[in-house]
């Protein structure tokens, strides 16, 4: 039986979308079987981001009783992708997510859902929907205090946060700390992104930013983070193996997490 897990963000432009197709993409890697699924129904782009633009069948299709949701999952490489309609407007009803996912659960290892940047019904849909939560920050104060918001309603349903995606980092004075931010939200970092071109390149190409710059330092992150929530280990070549260096946060972070659900 596969795990869901919910990519939330509350703010637009910090990368939530992004960051589920590269780490679907990564985990697709170590050979599980990956579902994405689009649940920003009102400004639907997961499908843009794989090329796939105009859909017959949608989870809109889906949620408003029209289709079956086997008919709408969609091939990508290594990845399966549920879209949404960027054009429908029919009438539905997010928060039959759940529901509808549930038989899909036997058939994939992973499911990411991504969601939208917003505190509404869509939102709510995905985090009952999860089993997991990942959020996905940028480091300022704007995307901080969205995160609180969302956090605050994931507890209040019970969610379990798995941890933050700390995304788009300059490594500038001007941001927020790790030490700051895990501070303010309670919530562990268990990436940190760099700022990186080859990611807007990648959307330029269709492709995820893993497959397309494999070798890059977000790649990598990405790789590791999805190992962790797999219960896999990812250790690609690194002077820090063999120098006794003090290890980042989020690297000690995530063998916490490893430690606590896989042994």
């Amino acid at each position: 039986m596969g795990k869901v897990i919910g990519v939330v963000s509350l703010k637009g432009g910090v990368g939530k979308t992004s960051s589920v197709v590269a780490l679907g993409e990564a985990i697709s890697q170590f050979n599980k079987k990956v579902l994405l699924i689009d649940a920003n129904f009102s400004a639907p782009n997961l499908g843009l981001h794989l090329n796939i633009v105009e859909p017959d069948i949608t989870l809109h299709h889906v949620l408003n009783g029209k289709a079956h949701i086997k008919d709408a999952i969609y091939a990508f490489g290594n990845i399966d992708v549920i879209p949404c309609s960027i054009f429908n407007r029919s009438i539905i009803n997010p928060l039959l997510l759940k529901n509808k996912i549930n038989s899909l659960k036997k058939r994939y290892d992973v499911i990411l859902i991504d969601s939208a940047p917003s505190l509404n019904e869509e939102t709510l849909s995905v985090i009952l929907a999860s089993d997991e939560l990942l959020l996905v920050t940028t480091p300022d104060h704007l995307s901080i205090s969205t995160i609180l918001k969302a956090s605050k309603l994931a507890k209040q349903r019970g969610a379990l946060i798995n941890g933050l995606i700390l995304n788009k980092v300059h490594k500038k004075d001007f941001e927020l700390s790790l030490d700051e931010i895990e501070k303010t939200t309670e919530i562990p970092v268990m990436a940190v992104i760099p700022h990186d071109l080859n990611i807007l390149k990648s959307l330029s190409k269709f492709t995820p930013c893993v497959g397309f710059k494999p070798k890059a330092e977000s790649s990598i992150e990405y790789k590791k983070l999805a190992a962790v929530l797999i219960g896999e280990k990812y250790k690609p070549f690194n002077l820090r193996n063999f120098v006794r260096i003090t290890p980042k946060r989020q690297e000690i972070n995530r063998e916490v997490f490893y430690e606590g659900l896989f042994k």
